[in-house]
C-alpha cells in the first residue's frame, strides 16, 4: 500500500497582489512542485477561483501525485482568489468588471508572478484554467491576449451566446488549444444569470470552435455541475497538457 502522506508534503505560498485595474488587493495561492529549484524553469497553470481549485479541486494533491508517481512535468500553479460578490461581474464577458479583471490578469498578475518565480514565459508553457464562468473568462483571456495564452482548461464552461459570438468573430483559431469537459447531467443548471442547459451550450460552442480549427479535446461524460465531478477529472486535464 502506497504512502499517500507524501502527496501532502508540498509548498503552497499565500500572497497578495495590489491591483490598479481592480482597485483592490487580490489574494493568490502559489503551489511549488516537489523538488522545486529556483534555478530551473517550470510551466505554469493560472487558475480562476483559486481557493476552490485548491480546497475543492485538490489540485495541489493531484498534481503532486502525478509528478511523483506518473512522471508528469513539475509545474507551478497560481490560484487567483475571487470575491463571490464580484465573481459574475469579473468572469462574465458582459460583466462590468470583466475588462478590468482581464487587464489585471494580463498586465499585473503575469509580470508579478514572472518576476518572482521561475515560470516559463512562452504562451505554450502557460495554461489558464477555470470551472463554469471561470472557464468562460479563461477562454476570453486567450481570445483577447493571444500572444500570452493559447492553452485553456475548461471544466463545464459557461459558453453562452456572447462567448459563441466572440468565437464566431475570429478568422482562425488554429493556434488555440482547449481541453473542454462537460457533464451529461448539466442540463438544468441554476446560475446567477438564470437556468441553463450547459450540455447544449457546450455542444454549440464546440461547433463554433471546430469551425475555427481550434485544437479541441472535447469530453462528455456523466457528471454534475459540481467540484465533486471536476475534482476527479483534473488528473486527465493535467496529463493532456503536461504529460
Amino acid at each position: 500500500m502506497s504512502d499517500d502522506s507524501r502527496f501532502y508534503k508540498r509548498t503552497i505560498i499565500k500572497d497578495e497582489l495590489s491591483s490598479i485595474h481592480l482597485q483592490e488587493n487580490r489574494s493568490l495561492r502559489i503551489y511549488l512542485p516537489p523538488g522545486y529549484n529556483e534555478l530551473l524553469s517550470y510551466p505554469v497553470i493560472y487558475c480562476q477561483d483559486g481557493e476552490q481549485f485548491f480546497n475543492f479541486g485538490r489540485i495541489a494533491t493531484t498534481l503532486t501525485r502525478c509528478i511523483l508517481d506518473e512522471d508528469l512535468e513539475p509545474t507551478i500553479v497560481v490560484g487567483v482568489d475571487v470575491n463571490n460578490v464580484n465573481r459574475t461581474s469579473e468572469y462574465a464577458p458582459e460583466g462590468d468588471r470583466h475588462d478590468a479583471y482581464c487587464r489585471f490578469f494580463a498586465e499585473e498578475l503575469l509580470p508579478y508572478v514572472e518576476s518572482r518565480y521561475p515560470v516559463r514565459t512562452e504562451r505554450t508553457e502557460r495554461i489558464v484554467a477555470g470551472d463554469s464562468l471561470g472557464g468562460t473568462v479563461s477562454l476570453h483571456l486567450a481570445l483577447d491576449y493571444p500572444s500570452l495564452f493559447c492553452r485553456v482548461i475548461s471544466l463545464s464552461g459557461a459558453f453562452f451566446d456572447i462567448t459563441r459570438e466572440r468565437i464566431k468573430a475570429e478568422d482562425d483559431l488554429s493556434w488555440l488549444e482547449v481541453y473542454m469537459l462537460i457533464g451529461l447531467d448539466e442540463t438544468d443548471v441554476k446560475t446567477e444569470r438564470g437556468t441553463f442547459d450547459f450540455v447544449r451550450e457546450n455542444r454549440l460552442a464546440k461547433e463554433e470552435m471546430d469551425s475555427k480549427d481550434v485544437k479541441l479535446h472535447y469530453i462528455e461524460k456523466p457528471g454534475k455541475h459540481l467540484w465533486g465531478f471536476w475534482q476527479g477529472e483534473l488528473d486527465a486535464a493535467l496529463h493532456y497538457f503536461l504529460a
